[in-house]
């Protein structure tokens, strides 16, 4: 019975989904500075990932299949070479790939679930949607003590967080700044005033968005929602469960009023770009800007070795600086069908721990810029602009997750996400006006709390 939720949870709107990616959801409770600052003494040795494995963990040859979110390049390098070196190590235990396909996730994955094919091992957005249908195992407190701290469901961990949450920002073309005596705004004002000098300028756009992909989308919503939801209210979406308050909202229309100002900066066709060309906006002078989060700066620097990059935080418009950081609830899961094996139950485990041995670990902080989740850090290779982000994450005002990374009486619907984000463009793109979006949202916002309702379900 409680399988088939993952059905009547997720079924109802089949669109796009915001990747951690990119996001790298982890559930760890220190902020970037604080891992930056453990890191000289938290360092320890690691077993070799290429030396073969004496003594087998399980009792016959298993094979695993593992499913993470690879609409990432720096995440599908790191994750294949990370599972290769596993494979080679353990030689009686095989982890097949399954591709993800970029783009959703989350939907891929549940049609993963629907068809009988949900795998071994997977990155775990959705985390409670999944705890709640009893379809992930409990992590052993020896893997659950690799980390600074976990996220819990009532007393279990079901994730490995794989990194701190995605901290973004503005990344620049230093370059370009430099020669046109442009510098980093302090106020957002200042942001504004500058991405109009830029289009002004008229040899590039100010912005580049890849609006293709709903997730991105989502990086954008949620610095305005942000800015203009959560500063007034922590737990409005609490109060819209408890029938409080709603999307009629002033705050949510002042979140969309934010955003057509800053999107009419963005490039030309910016709805129908990918995110895996937004780099190539950038470093082919295309775009003097992104939006995006510390993954990109491995994908920037491996388009073009000598492309300058800058990188500040978008003040909010009270003055605050409000940036995504610390725990999150996703990460590395497994299947509790597989756990029912007890030879899969022990390989899943054993890659888990490996994952996060330092030196194995290490290729995906690198790869994806990541901010490590582990007490035991890697020896990263941190560059500057890599250290003004942990910088600024550590003198924040706010420090928060995403959205649609809470649980509790804050947890979205999660179909509801992706719904906001398709409104937005719509939106944006003038196709629909704030008041009649809002009353849409406020039409789908209760047909949603009609499968799930963590308000009423914890009374």
């Amino acid at each position: 019975m409680k399988k088939k939720l993952i059905a009547s949870v997720l079924c109802t709107y089949m669109v796009g989904t915001m990747l951690a990616g990119c996001s790298g959801n982890a559930s760890t409770g220190t902020t970037a500075a604080d891992a930056k600052a453990n890191q000289s003494e938290a360092k320890t040795e690691a077993p070799s990932s290429v030396a073969v494995q004496k003594t087998s963990i399980v009792t016959a040859p298993t094979e695993l299949t593992f499913i993470f979110a690879d609409g990432d390049e720096g995440a599908k390098a790191s994750m294949n070479e990370i599972v290769n070196r596993f494979n080679k190590t353990y030689p009686d235990i095989s982890i097949k790939i399954q591709p993800g396909n970029g783009g959703a996730y989350n939907e891929f994955l549940k049609t993963k679930e629907s068809v009988g094919e949900f795998p071994d091992v997977m990155e775990m957005r959705d985390t409670p949607v999944y705890v709640r249908a009893d379809m992930l195992e409990p992590l052993p407190d020896d893997i659950v003590t690799l980390f600074n701290s976990t996220v819990p469901f009532d007393g279990k961990t079901y994730t490995a967080p794989i990194a701190g949450e995605n901290t973004q920002g503005i990344i620049y073309n230093k370059k370009y700044f430099d020669e046109n005596g442009f510098t980093e705004p302090a106020t957002y004002d200042e942001f504004l005033d500058l991405c109009q000098k830029i289009k002004e300028k008229g040899d590039m756009s100010p912005l580049v968005i890849g609006g293709q992909d709903i997730w991105h989308i989502g990086f954008w919503f949620y610095k305005a929602y942000n800015d203009q939801v959560l500063s007034q209210d922590p737990d409005f979406i609490k109060h819209c469960y408890e029938g409080t308050k709603n999307f009629s909202d002033p705050s949510i229309a002042a979140s969309f009023e934010e955003l057509q100002k800053i999107f009419q900066y963005g490039q030309d066709g910016w709805v129908s770009t990918p995110d895996a060309q937004i780099t190539t906006f950038l470093v082919s002078n295309m775009s003097a800007m992104m939006y995006s989060g510390t993954h990109m700066f491995s994908q920037i620097k491996a388009a073009d070795p000598n492309f300058s990059v800058g990188w500040f935080p978008v003040p909010s418009p009270d003055g605050k600086t409000r940036l995504v950081g610390g725990g999150g609830a996703g990460g590395l899961a497994i299947s509790a069908e597989a756990a029912k094996d007890p030879n899969k139950k022990a390989a899943a485990e054993e890659f888990i721990r490996f994952f996060f041995q330092p030196e194995n670990y290490k290729v995906y902080c690198d790869k994806l810029n990541a901010i490590p989740s582990t007490k035991a850090l890697p020896d990263l290779n941190a560059d500057s602009v890599m250290m003004e982000v942990i910088e600024a994450a550590g003198k924040a005002d706010d420090l928060s997750v995403m959205w649609n990374g809470r649980i509790g009486d804050n947890e979205l619907p999660p179909d509801f996400r992706n719904f906001m984000y398709k409104t937005t463009i719509e939106v944006i793109q003038g196709q629909r006006d704030i008041p009649s979006a809002c009353e849409e949202l406020n039409k789908t916002w209760q047909v949603s709390m009609q499968s799930f309702n963590p308000v009423k379900s914890s009374k």
